[in-house]
């Protein structure tokens, strides 16, 4: 690999799945029991390679620290493989306009029509390289447990086809240049999923789940596509990197090197934060956010590999992804930036509670992975570069803990005959030793015990949220962008004429000197989210602990579905827990202390931008809040452990104590409920509706038009009678008739 270019293995990095993919499908049914080949060895491949482009690029970035550390620069590579659409003069950007060059006015050449142009580029960047490594490496762990996991199904094609389909979609989302491209692969993931969660479509709860995950997604994806209209009307292109026009002019890409050079390059005012908000709603969509939570715990309708990787490294993180992305477009309007620590820092919190009265293992780690979701928005609401990069690295480890955790879940359902209800089993650590204790693992870091990975990573989320909210508690300033930094003046000038769209639109923009002040960015709703997100991580460790206290401590109960078959599972199954656990106990540790990461990220173009780096700290590791985050986990698993710990996981439990709040946290919050009551129930009633009217009315006039010449058909029958005597008394009639007519006519 050494002696192919970096674009070339850009390239090879979803290509190689997609080929798996499309052999397996083609050679499935003759592999038969080795049908995952083609996808395994394609994932594998593609994991070698992401590697290779994550160590060449941070090799590009530079030393973090140390006498030989290097000054930060933005890297990006632009790869770009066929032209997808061009239309010619499709935008003439007003006067005004976002769509110039930054600093300039729209003017001679520069407000010549431009062309709608839709290049399938792939780039590469610090923040790409590091998700596509995860992705593949991630997936790779995953598929070598379905071996043994899904070896006996016979969908066992099936699943390898979608699932290396799935892992190439998501590669594609994360390496595309252009905003319409990432709109294409989102849809591409949402389909995989669907064909995921309802891969055993034959079970009602399954198929229901995945319809459920579609409409669900749907409407994030909606808001996808209103921002990329905008983005368009706004921009005057969807790409992300500059581009060269034929007379050798730059047109800026919207999160190109030359806009971000600028302060004043991004919009800010109405359309901005429009832009933002609908951004925001496609990624609470796609990563289970309030309000667009709930087609997530259904999801474990489908197989738990599958689940481990929705879960872990694909389709939840792509909300993560696309805010990370945008950031400079988020930075440029503060209240929209706000609004994502708010929605995350709500979810976390809501997520964790009903997570504590779960009883279904895989539920529990269905909302865990809702809440470190919420999380991870929290903190890039911070609008601080460490904000941005703490979420990154939270996702980083979060990976590597919660794709153990799936598959340890799915280890014991795999050993109990298919039960995963956590009150029908216990004890388990004496029969399977090795998911107990790489399920310990997970769970430590879940639960943010200190040395584990997720106790690095959650604590500086907490950071972040604490020097937002104080901002001079240790000496350091986490304000959003100057309002330098919100918006592009507007020249004074005339567009496109009154009432063009592109010039209401600039309209909207406001100057920075007019922008209004801040109403949720303030110290007051971080210092409210930093307890919030403080709560949530005792509430953590409380339903991690319970879930292992249930499953694997107290005496031994085996449901009888397992028969007397229940043991450890296969070395194919065992070794991806053993594998996963290493990086879940140390990678954190080794990330933070080193800042490895953190220093790579901060050369990704989005994280380089004026207003983002103007926030940067120097590193440090406050221990205040480190012991305010452990205090918190501690007091989460003594009290798991003094209702659960060693206790019969069939008998009474200590959520009892929770009264009606124990129902209502069963009941999800009855936010399902009143989704079904303001939503469901309405349109199924719509529907019954305009079924009634399409049965009675449009059919029953298309029938009677059907209808009528049967019926002048039968009034002529009747006349055919047969008998010569009818016919002759109708033909002197008729003459009789005629003759009386010409008689009337004929006096008159």
């Amino acid at each position: 690999m050494q002696s192919l270019s970096p674009a070339t293995l850009l390239v090879l990095v979803p290509l190689l799945p997609l080929a798996g993919a499309v052999l397996t499908l083609l050679l499935g049914r003759l592999l038969g029991s080795r049908a995952h080949l083609p996808a395994i060895a394609g994932i594998a491949a593609a994991a070698a390679v992401a590697v290779t482009l994550l160590l060449g690029t941070s090799n590009q970035v530079g030393s973090a620290h140390g006498p030989h550390a290097e000054p930060v620069r933005p890297v990006e590579m632009i790869t770009t493989l066929w032209q997808w659409a061009s239309v010619q003069d499709a935008y003439v950007p007003p006067e005004g306009s976002a769509a110039a060059l930054p600093g300039t006015a729209v003017s001679g050449a520069g407000g010549a029509a431009r062309a709608f142009t839709i290049p399938v580029a792939l780039r590469l960047d610090p923040l790409t390289a590091t998700l596509l490594a995860i992705i593949t490496c991630i997936g790779l762990v995953v598929a070598v447990y379905s071996v043994g996991y899904m070896h006996h199904d016979p969908g066992y094609p099936r699943f390898f086809a979608v699932f290396s389909l799935f892992v190439f979609s998501m590669s594609m989302l994360v390496a595309a240049s252009n905003f319409l491209v990432v709109y294409v692969f989102w849809e591409a993931v949402g389909a995989c999923s669907y064909l995921l969660i309802g891969f055993w479509f034959t079970k009602p709860e399954a198929a229901r789940a995945a319809k459920k995950a579609f409409l669900v997604n749907r409407v994030g994806d909606f808001g996808l596509a209103i921002a990329t209209f905008l983005l368009w009307m706004t921009y005057g292109t969807l790409d992300f990197h500059d581009t060269l026009s034929p007379d050798g002019t730059i047109l800026p890409g919207i999160l190109g090197q030359t806009r971000l050079a600028d302060a004043g390059g991004i919009v800010g005012g109405a359309v901005g934060t429009a832009i933002c908000l609908c951004l925001l709603l496609a990624a609470c969509g796609k990563s289970a956010q309030m309000p667009l939570h709930v087609w997530l715990p259904d999801a474990m309708e489908g197989p738990t590999p599958a689940s481990a990787l929705i879960h872990a490294a694909t389709m939840v993180t792509a909300g993560i992804y696309l805010v990370a992305r945008s950031a400079p477009l988020f930075m440029a309007c503060p209240d929209a930036l706000a609004a994502v620590s708010i929605v995350g820092a709500t979810t976390a919190l809501v997520a964790g509670l009903i997570a504590t009265v779960q009883n279904d293992l895989k539920r529990v780690l269905a909302y865990s992975t809702i809440s470190q979701l919420g999380y991870m928005f929290a903190s890039l609401g911070t609008g601080t570069l460490l904000g941005f990069t703490a979420a990154i690295f939270h996702l980083v480890t979060h990976a590597f803990f919660k794709a153990l955790l799936f598959l340890g879940a799915g280890s014991v359902m795999h050993s109990m005959g298919g039960v995963i209800d956590m009150r029908r089993f216990g004890g388990l650590r004496r029969i399977m030793p090795i998911t107990a204790a790489t399920f310990l693992v997970g769970g430590l870091a879940l639960a943010g015990v200190a040395p584990f990975s997720g106790f690095f990573s959650k604590d500086e989320i907490l950071a972040t949220l604490h020097a937002k909210g104080w901002p001079n508690a240790h000496g350091e300033h986490h304000d959003a962008a100057p309002a330098s930094h919100a918006s592009l003046p507007l020249p004074p000038g005339e567009g496109r004429g009154e009432g063009a769209p592109a010039t209401r639109l600039a309209s909207l923009t406001r100057s920075p000197a007019a922008a209004p002040p801040a109403v949720l960015d303030t110290p007051e709703t971080f210092r409210v989210l930093f307890w919030m997100s403080l709560v949530t991580a005792g509430l953590t460790a409380f339903y991690t602990f319970r879930a292992v206290f249930m499953t694997f401590t107290g005496p031994i109960r085996v449901p009888e579905e397992a028969g007397h078959h229940a043991h450890e599972s296969p070395p194919v199954m065992a070794l991806p827990l053993i594998i996963l656990a290493v990086p879940s106990a140390i990678a954190g540790w080794w990330l933070f202390s080193s800042q490895w990461l953190a220093h790579f990220l901060t050369a990704t173009p989005s994280f380089s931008a004026p207003a983002v780096t103007a926030t940067a700290v120097p590193h440090a590791f406050h221990m205040d809040l480190a012991i305010q985050g452990t205090l918190a986990a501690a007091i989460g698993i003594v009290i798991a452990a003094i209702g659960h710990l060693g206790r019969r996981s069939d008998g009474p439990q200590m959520e009892r104590f929770l009264g009606p709040l124990q129902t209502f946290f069963a009941n999800r919050c009855y936010i399902d409920q009143l989704y079904a009551g303001l939503i469901v129930r309405p349109l199924e009633g719509l529907a019954l509706l305009a079924a009634l009217f399409d049965r009675f009315v449009i059919d029953g006039l298309v029938n009677g038009v059907a209808r009528l010449p049967a019926a002048l058909g039968g009034v002529v029958r009747r006349l055919q009678t047969g008998l010569l005597q009818r016919y002759a008394l109708a033909g002197v009639m008729g003459v009789l008739a005629i003759v009386f007519v010409l008689a009337w006519r004929l006096r008159g």
